[in-house]
């Protein structure tokens, strides 16, 4: 199995490069970028101004930072957009290095796809089993565990090795072993040299590979699919006041639609204090228009004042079931372990409260996907946890509902971002 490309979709598509230190994502993206030519041509004098005659350092094109740039490493998030005759698309550069785990999590949240990168010259090809990097096991594991729809592994550097038929071939079967063990659904597997430019925008041409270029994939993937139909629920971001002066002036509640859609005339309640109103107006960009569905923002007038703020719900009557205890997968970030006990900031939708993990049941083990007893988690790792928090929020599962089934956590005393809660079930 490499891949198969299903009919081409227009809509842009959101995907991120991951992988492990030095696997070539910044150079696969300088890749895509220059072959088609969404480079402008100051940028591509300044490219070749540095390379002084040798070949351009297409890695240059993401590797932003001062530092990235110095040590030849990703260490933000880099956003680039490119387009196609088919399609548009916009890429996050994740780093590789175990330590900016947290930006690749922040980049898989919104994504709808995942190109993870595996490096050819670091494994050892002859080898029965063959093993992965632990990175690459983790990238794919996490953008699995945050339904990143598709899961491309994109075998680099095949410019490389000396039997780049034997070697694929090994890496593919170590991949769709692991893919199978994990539950992984893998959208394709594609052998490029990033550098060179192999199959990543034209086919390759090998009598031992006759699927489709990495940007032939891309250009098939299906974006994320919103739960557009079914109960409405929208976390309030912004509350807009209209008019001037005092008295009775209308307010616009925005937010973007978590899953169903809202038109006028509908019946909604307010979590956490449980009135219930009637839509009188919807907006789309300023505009009052007939509904707004999941995925889009929308700005909702009622038909009465009512006290609402940022962190507050919109739902269907009788459709949100508040609880402050719930069992979740947690993707520990922090240098810092989590800890049993110790209390947080967790952020639900855009609601802060505080919360606590009451217990750590299991941690997951990358290299035999098995659970197994822990206290704590270090920095990096997933577990299972159960987690109470102060006030009641309408939780719903991740499987279900990615806004809804999420959560951060924040450390109280640094500030950090410290993990990503993941929920399976409340409790």
């Amino acid at each position: 199995m490499t891949a198969t490309v299903a009919p081409k979709d227009h809509r842009a598509l959101r995907f991120l490069t991951a992988g492990s230190v030095d696997d070539g994502k910044s150079t696969l993206i300088g890749r895509l970028l220059y072959d088609s030519r969404a480079i402008l041509a100051d940028q591509l004098d300044t490219l070749e101004k540095k390379a002084a005659g040798a070949p351009i350092d297409l890695s240059l094109l993401t590797d932003g930072l001062e530092a990235e740039r110095e040590q030849g490493i990703t260490i933000d998030v880099a956003y680039r957009y490119f387009a196609t005759k088919q399609r548009k698309f916009i890429i996050a550069d994740a780093p590789g290095h175990e330590q900016y785990t947290r930006n690749m999590v922040t980049a898989a949240a919104g994504s709808d796809a995942a190109v993870v990168l595996v490096d050819i010259t670091k494994l050892d090809v002859h080898a029965k089993p063959l093993p992965l990097l632990p990175q690459t096991r983790r990238h794919a594991l996490l953008a699995h565990l945050l339904r990143v729809p598709s899961i491309v592994f994109a075998v680099n550097k095949l410019d490389a090795v000396d039997d780049p038929a034997h070697a694929f071939g090994a890496v593919r079967d170590a991949l769709l072993a692991f893919a199978e063990h994990a539950g992984i659904s893998v959208a394709g597997i594609i052998p490029v040299s990033a550098l060179r430019g192999d199959n990543v925008t034209q086919p390759l041409d090998a009598d031992w590979y006759d699927g489709p270029s990495l940007l032939q994939l891309l250009e098939s993937l299906p974006p994320a699919q919103e739960r557009k139909t079914g109960d409405l629920l929208i976390p309030v971001q912004y509350v807009a006041r209209e008019g001037e002066g005092t008295g009775n002036q209308p307010r616009t509640l925005w937010g973007r639609v978590a899953h169903g859609r809202v038109k006028a005339g509908d019946e909604i309640q307010l979590f956490p204090s449980g009135q219930r109103a009637t839509v009188a107006e919807v907006r789309l960009a300023g505009e009052v228009v007939d509904f707004v569905e999941a995925g889009q923002s929308a700005g909702v007038v009622l038909d009465r004042q009512l006290d609402v703020s940022r962190g507050d719900w919109i739902a269907t009557p009788q459709t949100i079931h508040e609880t402050n205890r719930f069992s979740a997968t947690l993707a520990w970030l922090d240098t810092e372990p989590a800890q049993v006990g110790r209390k947080y900031w967790v952020r639900h939708g855009n609601r802060w409260v505080q919360a606590r993990i009451t217990s750590i049941e299991s941690r997951l083990d990358i290299h035999t996907l098995e659970a197994i007893d822990a206290h704590q988690l270090a920095v990096n790792e997933i577990g299972h946890v159960i987690v109470e928090t102060q006030q009641p929020l309408p939780i719903e599962a991740y499987e279900s509902n990615r806004i809804g089934g999420s959560l951060i956590i924040i450390d109280p005393a640094s500030n950090r971002t410290s993990g990503a809660l993941l929920v399976k079930a409340t409790q």
